[in-house]
């Protein structure tokens, strides 16, 4: 070593910090893109899944039969945009506020916030599950609450197509709501008390300090939940497939990707086809987003 010179990582750092960096770097790649680009590959193929050599070019035919030939293709998108209209009209505003209201340090805050997180931490099997009992036609908590657990008078929440999209919604919405609670009152953390206490010092109310100050600088937030709720509506699937598994007037893109990939009579190239649609929907709708926001921020 020359004189002066001092060696900051050693040869056990260096191999430390390649393990830390390198292994996560390998899965994502391995796990995301590698996957992702195969994915992209077999929807202009067909395969039944079984070898190698049982794969066949076919071009194009696989998306000319799913806009064509495929009844719940078109019923499926609808729902998916119903899925993120729903997601972005209930849970964004009423999330926001939520975590205006516990912001204010209100009594039995921290109670509050565990009570609308606790259905974040459940997984969406467990909350069909729930659901499904509340939903229950005979002894199910809505229909002993209006009456309507009666022989004669029963409401098939699930079972009728009219109703069980807006019934699965219902219970999306109900968990969806904490976590973008959390999301919203942690950007409200961040925003300066000087900036309150100079809106209160030039006479703004309550909601005027909130419209022109407070909700300006939660940009990046609602840029954040509005990415968030686009991915959590078009990969929608285990509330779906617990209720009644995406039949019926449930049907999904994501419920059809799993149906035609997984089965005994598996078609993975056509499967392949419907997850690049779905693929292509979410881009369609994040990127341009992203591009106008930053472009504001940029110019800002």
């Amino acid at each position: 070593m020359p004189q002066g010179h001092r060696r900051l990582l050693t040869h056990r750092d260096r191999l430390t910090l390649g393990l830390m960096a390198g292994l996560p770097t390998i899965l994502h790649i391995a796990l995301v893109w590698v996957t992702a680009l195969a994915s992209i590959a077999l929807a202009f193929t067909t395969w039944d899944g079984i070898g190698f050599d049982s794969i066949k070019w076919v071009g194009l035919d696989n998306f000319r039969e799913l806009f064509t030939n495929n009844p719940q293709f078109w019923p499926a998108v609808q729902h998916n945009v119903i899925w993120l209209a729903v997601l972005i009209l209930v849970p964004m505003p009423l999330g926001m506020f939520l975590a205006v209201q516990l912001d204010k340090k209100i009594r039995f805050s921290r109670v509050y916030q565990t009570a609308f997180f606790l259905p974040v931490v459940m997984s969406f099997a467990v909350i069909g599950f729930v659901w499904q009992l509340v939903y229950n036609p005979d002894t199910g908590l809505i229909n002993s609450l209006i009456g309507a657990n009666k022989p004669g008078h029963y409401i098939d929440w699930i079972g009728d197509p009219d109703l069980n999209l807006w019934a699965v919604l219902v219970a999306a919405s109900w968990r969806h709501t904490g976590y973008l609670m959390i999301l919203y009152l942690a950007g409200l953390k961040g925003v300066d008390p000087a900036l309150r206490e100079a809106s209160a010092l030039d006479g703004a109310n309550e909601w005027q300090t909130f419209k022109n100050v407070i909700f300006p600088t939660l940009r990046p937030t609602n840029t954040i939940v509005l990415v968030v709720t686009i991915i959590e509506a078009l990969r929608a699937f285990d509330l779906v497939f617990v209720f009644n598994k995406g039949a019926e007037g449930t049907e999904l893109l994501s419920i059809l990707v799993t149906n035609n990939i997984i089965g005994e009579s598996s078609r993975i190239g056509y499967g392949s086809a419907i997850a690049v649609v779905l693929l292509l929907i979410s881009l369609a709708v994040i990127i341009p987003y992203l591009v106008a926001t930053f472009r504001k921020e940029r110019r800002s």
